[in-house]
């Protein structure tokens, strides 16, 4: 039986995964010694013959090489389930995660790597007033933990981004790079990510963004109307908008969702003959095209003759196809005949939706008093006042989502910005109204409010979640009209919270190694429990975490079984030499009622065993029985 080494507790290793795809495609640049990187310049047509030195276009910041080893370093944390906060937990597909967004992505890249289809995220704009991170908050899990009070705090410093610190730039730039990086990885190849920002830094933001996005996946820069009247106490000028900047993982794979048309579209579309194809409009024949078909005369059932087009001007169609389409009563001569013809165009024929444009009015999608209404009407603040000064409305989030992740192809969106949770509110509206089942994953940092009803951001958020789900639920009661499909809309979502690996590093005390392999004889940290154990082991194999898990009671122990037998597990601190047998046979059965098409992995503490010929047995039962992959925690 193999044990589960530190590096099993890690997270993708990114690095290792780029070399061997390098190796892949380039075998002749490595050799025993490591990778030959003049021979790697070489076969990518490098042939060095210029070298420009530092001149090179490009945005570079002090702390940019940092920034980008940051985004390659695993992390060794994990995420810890919270049922007791949580709504639904068994049956929800939505997740909401408590922790430093750059450590909850690099935790993500195993389990969601390429299957989101739409990330948005709000980041901090970078203005001076708002709360950014902890001082060298980017560096490791370790801060964080301090940061949270789960281990001693040694004075780690708190800050805004201030100015005064001399980089307000890169610092800015630093925390937002390595995020973004590991966020592409994320996106599945037709996935498309939404960023709002505004003009103190749209112009950086873009730069890494095609950095990282490639210019080529650059779509395009949305405005958005944020407010619905000029601010007198202006300076300046007074601003009405910010910025959305739209990128795609690959945009010749990604392609947006039509907007729903709209009533004023559609009622120019009548059907004063009774046509049984439904409304149309009549559109001109005549048209300023040289190509068109030509300028012959038509006679109308009234008898009035057009001798032909408007000078300058072709009839669209060939003689011949134009009285095609008047046998087809595809032809409006008015209702005495004596109209100049008309072709008719269907509503039923035309495009269902509406190109997407970059000017998005207040009218359309909301403006940010609405938004700090909404976010009142479904937080209730004891304080005056809110923590949150410019939230996004949740009508802005869903013509997002109607383009980037329309009802035809719903999938996963990504917040790591989440704050008052606008992007899970407008989830759950959307899905309601369209009838389909996107899900979320909400990321948020807990950070302090200085409020007493609502200590963090993160209680914000899931307190926003819950509000919205209770409306949904009512919404959905009497909605059955409203709904396209017979959907139970998923108003759920289970609550992870960051913490540090449940599988203790080796750390020895080089004075005293025999105290050290005693405090080592157990490899899981004391006090963690199965469930939290079981959902590390799902980050760690790239399982999904909302996965289904199904647990039986077999001679007092639980056996899980998570995906329907990819995965079994069975985590209890004691296994006797009794309850083997009867463990490895029910698990045995189990596997070979489920039948799962892929090979299936099983886990138990180490520790559980009493000795060595428990553990021994326990691996030979199994592989006996087809079931080879057998490991230890």
């Amino acid at each position: 039986m193999k044990k589960v080494e530190l590096e099993d507790g890690q997270s993708a290793d990114i690095v290792s995964e780029n070399i061997s795809k390098l190796k892949e495609l380039f075998p002749d640049a490595f050799s025993e010694g490591g990778v030959n990187f003049d021979t790697l310049r070489q076969l990518l047509g490098d042939a060095s013959v210029l070298d420009e030195g530092e001149e090179k276009y490009g945005l570079n910041w002090h702390g940019k090489k940092k920034a980008r080893q940051i985004a390659l370093t695993p992390s060794t944390g994990t995420l810890l389930p919270c049922p007791d906060e949580s709504v639904d937990w068994d049956t929800t597909q939505n997740l909401f995660i408590e922790g430093d967004n750059l450590e909850v992505l690099k935790l993500l890249q195993k389990s969601y790597a390429n299957k989101v289809k739409m990330i948005y995220i709000d980041p901090p704009y970078n203005t001076g007033k708002e709360f950014i991170y902890p001082d060298k908050f980017q560096e490791n899990l370790d801060t964080y933990l301090k940061y949270t009070g789960q281990v001693d705090d040694d004075g780690v410093k708190f800050s805004s981004n201030t100015e005064t610190t001399g980089r307000k730039h890169a610092n800015w730039l630093s925390m937002m790079y390595p995020r973004l990086r590991l966020a592409k990885n994320l996106l599945q190849q037709d996935g498309v990510i939404f960023i709002s920002i505004d003009d103190n830094e749209q112009s950086n933001l873009k730069k890494i963004c095609d950095e990282i996005f490639g210019e080529e996946n650059f779509i395009d820069t949305v405005i958005w109307q944020k407010v619905y009247a000029p601010k007198s106490s202006a300076k300046h000028f007074s601003q009405d908008h910010d910025f959305i900047l739209v990128y795609a993982k690959n945009s010749d794979e990604w392609m947006p969702g039509l907007l729903p048309r709209t009533e004023a579209q559609n009622s120019k579309y009548k059907n004063p003959d009774d046509d049984p194809r439904g409304p149309w409009r009549p559109n001109n024949l005549a048209a300023r095209n040289y190509y068109s078909k030509g300028t012959y005369s038509i006679t109308c059932p009234s008898g009035r003759v057009v001798e032909g087009p408007p000078r300058g001007l072709y009839w669209k169609y060939s003689e011949e196809k134009f009285w095609e389409m008047d046998k087809d009563n595809r032809i409006w001569w008015g209702q005495d005949g004596n109209n100049v013809p008309a072709p008719k165009i269907f509503l039923s024929e035309v495009m269902q939706g509406r190109v997407p444009q970059t000017l998005w009015k207040f009218e359309d999608v909301g403006h940010t008093q609405e938004a700090k209404r909404d976010l009142v009407d479904k937080v209730e603040f004891a304080t005056s006042g809110s923590v949150f000064e410019t939230p996004k409305p949740t009508r802005l989030i869903k013509r997002m989502l109607q383009i980037g992740c329309p009802k035809e192809d719903p999938g996963i969106v990504l917040d790591f910005f989440s704050g008052s949770c606008s992007t899970a509110d407008a989830v759950f509206q959307l899905n309601l109204e369209e009838g389909v089942n996107r899900r979320f994953i909400m990321v948020q940092l807990p950070e302090p409010t200085g409020y007493e009803d609502y200590e963090t951001i993160a209680d914000i958020g899931k307190t926003r979640i819950k509000s919205s789900a209770s409306r949904i639920r009512i919404a959905a009661e009497n909605a059955e009209d409203l709904l396209t499909e017979n959907v139970e809309v998923d108003v759920g979502f289970r609550v992870f919270k960051l913490g540090g690996s449940n599988i203790q590093a080796w750390n020895p005390d080089r004075t005293d190694l025999e105290a050290s392999l005693l405090s080592h004889e157990e490899h899981l940290i004391e006090g963690r429990t199965e469930q939290d154990v079981l959902y590390e082991l799902l980050l760690k194999r790239g399982v999904d975490l909302a996965v289904p898990i199904e647990s039986r009671e077999v001679s007092g122990k639980n056996i899980y079984s998570i995906g329907y037998g990819v995965l079994f597990a069975c985590l209890d601190e004691s296994i006797s030499r009794e309850q083997v047998e009867d463990i490895a046979q029910a698990i045995i059965a189990w596997h070979g009622e489920l039948a799962p098409s892929s090979d299936t992995h099983v886990f138990f503490r180490d520790s559980a065993f009493r000795d060595d010929v428990s553990k021994t047995n326990m691996a030979a039962i199994l592989e006996q029985n087809g079931i080879t992959h057998v490991r230890s925690l």
